[in-house]
């Protein structure tokens, strides 16, 4: 048989996607973390420039990091290296030399980059210039700043209702440029602020609202090294907020017994190297957690309840020797409908539905009921779920039983994934604003704010795809990658006659867009900005509700870069007509703008002078000294019936993670070191048994499938990974599966899309011609 006539043969997994596979690591950071910082930021921008960025990373009065909301230590800080390897990633990625001018944008037109894997899209550079893409063109070219603007107030005028815009928010913005931003848009007449919160932290700030009266932590720093136990919940610190790593070391010596609740064992969880230390530099690591449960997905509230009946169960032997009566009867509310409610539950019910074998239960249930210094940390392994707001409700109501709350070393810490998302919420971000808030701003500025909710991500794409919404204005960000249903959203964008995207560096979102689209360059956070020649500093708020400055020290890498808050007001001034604000002093000097914001928002008083203050000030939060202000006066139980959420024999309840080389929609670069998956992001970690059940071999190409509301959505091409993850659990990297998350798939209360409980089926990849040689 002569070579052309032979069968066509299918490529390996290898061949088709370079992956390689290695050993899960047990000990995070350490001298590996060290090397691979190094490398990501002298390749972006060489020894000296990076060098001086990271100096200043995290310093105080100098640049905060663009990555998590980590609060610093308020006291002692490393003058070497306050920062960790995903911070270091993210200054290489934002601080870059490289940069795309308009001979790029000519050379590629925008069909060949949405070619490009997004990791591809990231590596460009820095955006240089102001772009526009007119209707019908297939390439980007540049724009005058006045013109574009011009072009904004156009579409936005012409509009029938100002509720036909939308305007996004990154928390990456500073609280300056959040305050102007939605100043803006409340006096143009919309309450349509969607925020990145809307799909991390909404089910947080939802729960905590109703329950202890603020949505936001309780803690502070220094309360993990007092606290007795530390839970942490559906959260990959080694990951996602790897400088907490150093808080728990610390917690942990002092004492602490650490207990880890996810589905999937994380490196970040077991052991942490410290790269400042001797002995981490030496490969001598800390075991962090002292019991791991390893929940099935979304079984956390069934296991906080099991664990509220067996402490139940030890009360009622020896009253008051578990349970902080005083406190409960002096502080809470609903306490004896609670307990009632718990009295009632089925242990093996709960037993089943999280997956934790009852030896552990009793042993953590022992654990908690000895200590009266509890922490308990969450991120988005409980926030995205259907009863999500239930669950963190359920974590308030196990310390309220324990009197963990109000006190050192207790409390509730949600940690927030973005380093301003909290500070954005604070300065009047929301679609769902307080009379507070509109009435202070209609005091201060003199015009009339619209009174009724706006949309949040999830309505704002429906209003989009429903043809209700008409212009798309994102604050930063990369809205088509990080919303539910990739392609659904995707089309909702299409559908606008303008979309326009403030940015630093290319993403997809540029490239999938309206009849006509904007991409304004700004200022990243390590960028110096002077007005006048003075160089001016902006703030942000921390996880702890620690605002301070962050102040840029590198020289821009194009002179035709504005700030955001530049940005704003240069709009406001093109688009409304007889306002009733100065823009031009917020123009000329920040200090009016923190004035503005004194004026209107509780906490703020003397700003100018709090924010210079070397590591900034504390705003109040009143549930830290148990001052609660919720209907009731007090802290509130929530009693919530534990719900099955079965999946059916072919199904598979699938959650979307990050890799240790990305940072929300940002891909760093293609290795997740720490679960030993290098070159490749296109994964889905399973459990062997589910893999023989369906006669899957590691490495086989999978297409992954979900049916909600009678549409298929299909992730193709995905490879299998072995796992240590329960049965008929999965996981796999955002954006990439961001596709198979229904639109319509929301958390009660807070719609926050669930993208940790997805329910998929999963089909062996038949490979098509593409796929042959």
């Amino acid at each position: 048989m002569k070579k052309e006539d032979k069968e066509p043969k299918a490529l390996t997994s290898e061949q088709l996607t370079g992956l390689r596979t290695g050993r899960h690591k047990e000990v995070a950071a350490g001298v590996p973390a060290v090397f691979v910082s190094m490398k990501h930021v002298f390749k972006a921008m060489g020894p000296i420039r990076g060098t001086k960025a990271l100096l200043n990373l995290n310093q105080k009065g100098g640049i905060d990091c663009p990555g998590c909301a980590w609060p610093d230590p308020d006291d002692e800080r490393s003058t070497v290296a306050e920062y960790c390897e995903n911070g270091a990633k993210a200054i290489a990625e934002e601080a870059t030399s490289k940069k795309v001018n308009t001979d790029f944008f000519a050379k590629n037109s925008v069909y060949e980059l949405s070619l490009l894997s997004d990791y591809e899209i990231g590596k460009e550079g820095r955006i240089a210039q102001p772009m526009y893409l007119p209707e019908g063109a297939t390439h980007y070219e540049e724009i005058a700043w006045d013109d574009a603007f011009t072009l904004i107030a156009k579409h936005l005028n012409r509009l029938e209702s100002p509720d036909e815009a939308i305007f996004y928010t990154s928390g990456r913005t500073s609280n300056e440029a959040a305050f102007v931003y939605q100043l803006f848009v409340r006096e143009y007449g919309t309450n349509n602020l969607p925020d990145c919160s809307n799909m991390c932290h909404e089910s947080t700030s939802t729960a905590l609202s109703e329950s202890i009266g603020i949505g936001k932590g309780t803690v502070k720093l220094e309360d993990f090294y007092e606290a007795e136990v530390i839970m942490i919940m559906g959260q990959n610190p080694g990951t996602n907020h790897p400088r907490m790593l150093s808080a728990l070391q610390k917690g942990k010596r002092n004492g602490a017994t650490i207990i880890a609740v996810n589905p999937i064992v994380e490196t970040g969880l077991l052991a942490f190297s410290n790269p400042q230390e001797l002995k981490g530099m030496l490969g001598i690591s800390t075991q962090l957690t002292d019991l791991y449960l390893q929940v099935k997905i979304n079984g956390d509230l069934a296991l906080l309840q099991a664990l509220a009946k067996l402490m139940l169960e030890e009360e009622d032997k020896n009253p008051g020797s578990v349970f902080d009566q005083d406190f409960i009867k002096e502080k809470t509310h609903g306490a004896q409908e609670y307990l009632a409610h718990i009295r009632t539950v089925d242990l093996d019910d709960l037993i089943a539905i999280s997956g934790i074998p009852l030896e552990q239960l009793k042993e953590t249930a022992a654990i908690l009921c000895k200590k009266k210094k509890i922490i308990i940390c969450w991120a988005m392994g409980l926030t995205q779920h259907k009863n999500a707001v239930y669950t963190i409700k359920e974590v308030i109501n196990l310390l309220l039983l324990k009197g963990s709350m109000g006190k050192p070393g207790a409390g509730a810490c949600p940690v927030r994934g973005h380093s301003n998302v909290q500070g954005d919420r604070t300065v009047g971000i929301f679609d769902r604003p307080s009379k507070e808030l509109l009435d202070s701003l209609q005091e201060e500025f003199g015009f009339n704010p619209p009174r009724e909710d706006g949309y949040d991500v999830v309505k704002s794409v429906e209003a989009m795809h429903e043809g209700k919404a008409k212009v798309f204005f994102g604050m930063g960000g990369n809205f088509s990658m990080a919303t539910p249903d990739t392609a659904y959203t995707a089309e909702a964008l299409r559908k606008c006659n303008l979309t326009v995207h403030v940015s630093t560096k290319l993403n997809r979102s540029h490239l999938v867009h309206g009849k006509e689209a904007l991409i304004l360059p700004c200022f990243g956070r390590t960028d110096k900005d002077a007005i006048k020649d003075e160089l001016q500093f902006l703030s942000v708020e921390n996880s702890t509700g620690v605002v301070h400055s962050t102040r840029g020290s590198l020289t821009p890498i194009s002179d035709k870069l504005m700030s955001e808050p530049y940005i704003v007001c240069k709009m406001a001034k093109a688009t409304l007509k007889d306002s009733k604000v100065d823009w031009n002093a917020y123009m000329n000097h920040y200090d009016a703008i923190r004035e503005s914001i004194a004026a209107c928002i509780p906490g703020f008083t003397d700003y100018n002078k709090k924010v210079r203050q070397p590591g900034g000030f504390y705003l109040p939060n009143g549930a830290r000294y148990n001052q609660y202000k919720t209907e009731t006066g007090k802290a509130n139980f929530n009693v919530r019936k534990v719900t099955p959420h079965p999946v059916k024999e072919s199904e598979f309840m699938m959650m979307t993670i990050r890799s240790h080389d990305q940072y929300n929609t940002t891909i760093y670069g293609l290795n997740d070191r720490y679960r030993g998956v290098y070159n490749e992001r296109r994964v889905i970690f399973m459990n062997a048994k589910d893999m023989e059940r369906l006669a899957l071999k590691e490495k086989d190409l999978v297409d992954l499938y979900n049916h909600n509301d009678n549409r298929v959505r299909k992730a193709p091409k995905f490879v299998v990974i072995p796992y240590n993850i329960p049965q008929q659990s999965v996981a796999t990297y955002l954006p990439e599966a961001n596709v198979l998350v229904p639109i319509a798939s929301t958390s009660d209360k807070s719609n926050q899309p669930t993208s940790k409980s997805v329910v998929i089926t999963i089909k062996k990849h038949e490979p098509a011609l593409e796929d042959a040689v």
